[in-house]
């Protein structure tokens, strides 16, 4: 079972209760197991990782004692007793009603704008208010497909264009067009320093975790450290004295790829303080917009080509950072 449906199936066992105590003896054939092990055989019913959040913030008692260690030896005979809580994960996967911008759906799938500070996926700090969260509401549907039907995903800060499968086939044929790179994904991006070379650059440069900061991502030597390899076509739109408007082309889809790629060869994000930009110009997000997203349809075999307006903050973003530029021209594929 997957994390998803493992997670509504907690979530459901909650829905009537608060909280619900549960007493139980420990039988001979469980005689020197690991606590958490013992209470995923006599409570059945719940995930032994719920078991285990529930054990670890202090909700599991031996012998009337409060044990926060999962793996801790119990014997035969010991009264073991735990009071089952809705945590953050088991109440993460369900409808949340909120605005989503739906640019194209048929029976199969959504392509939809994804607004700047809305989070797509539920993960530790952001259980809820999430894109995820906002699909299964939108369509009862959703709850049968891994992931709501997501494919891929923005960061939390980035805006623009999404896919989302509403059927498992639809889902299944996405991401094999995706690990194909045959989903075609174009971001506009406003980076600091004047464009100096090159108006168009391609970087090949691997991505993986920083060895200095696990919350972060950055160009790594993979006979060194562990990654994988990551590409990026940069064309240069327009330039200022301090700064610059890029369309971004990916051919892999990394975490936070762009904002890597860009500060690597440095020209961090506008707005990016993550990867060494500086708020410009009114953004007070990092200046990055999927504007364009091309695939074939998973079903019918049709070309999807989709393309989105500019965010009001980009845009007006443009004359204070001295970039002079016609938002309908320059726009075009690549």
């Amino acid at each position: 079972m997957d994390d998803r449906n493992q997670a509504l199936e907690d979530a459901e066992h909650m829905t009537d209760a608060v909280q619900e105590v549960r007493q139980v003896v420990v039988p001979s054939p469980l005689h020197g197991q690991r606590l958490d092990r013992v209470f995923a055989q006599l409570v059945p019913e719940f995930s032994r990782s719920y078991l285990q959040q529930l054990i670890e913030q202090g909700d599991a008692l031996v012998d009337g004692r409060v044990t926060t260690k999962v793996s801790a030896k119990v014997r035969l005979g010991h009264q073991l007793q735990i009071t089952l809580r809705a945590t953050p994960q088991s109440q993460a996967f369900v409808p949340e009603a909120m605005p989503i911008d739906v640019i194209f759906e048929d029976e199969h799938l959504r392509v939809i704008h994804k607004p700047a500070g809305l989070v797509v996926h539920p993960a530790p700090g952001n259980w809820g208010g999430t894109l995820l969260n906002g699909l299964l509401a939108l369509d009862p549907k959703a709850s049968e497909v891994p992931r709501a039907g997501i494919v891929h995903r923005l960061d939390k800060d980035t805006s623009g264009l999404m896919v989302v499968a509403r059927t498992r086939q639809a889902m299944d044929a996405l991401v094999d067009q995706i690990a194909a790179r045959e989903v075609h994904r174009q971001y506009l991006a406003m980076a600091h320093k004047c464009w100096t070379g090159p108006l168009q650059k391609h970087v090949d440069a691997a991505i993986g975790r920083d060895s200095g900061n696990r919350l972060r991502m950055a160009v790594v030597d993979l006979t060194h450290q562990s990654g994988k390899t990551a590409s990026t076509t940069l064309d240069v739109l327009a330039q200022g004295e301090r700064c610059c408007l890029v369309r971004c082309t990916l051919h892999t889809g990394r975490t936070h790829q762009i904002r890597v790629h860009m500060a690597h060869i440095g020209h961090p994000l506008i707005g990016d303080l993550v990867y060494g930009g500086e708020a410009a110009g009114g953004m007070v997000r990092q200046a990055l917009h999927a504007w364009r997203l091309a695939f074939v349809h998973p079903i019918t075999g049709a070309d999807m080509d989709f393309q989105t307006d500019w965010p009001q903050d980009m845009s007006a973003a443009l004359m204070p950072l001295g970039l002079s530029y016609n938002l309908g021209l320059g726009m075009q594929a690549a």
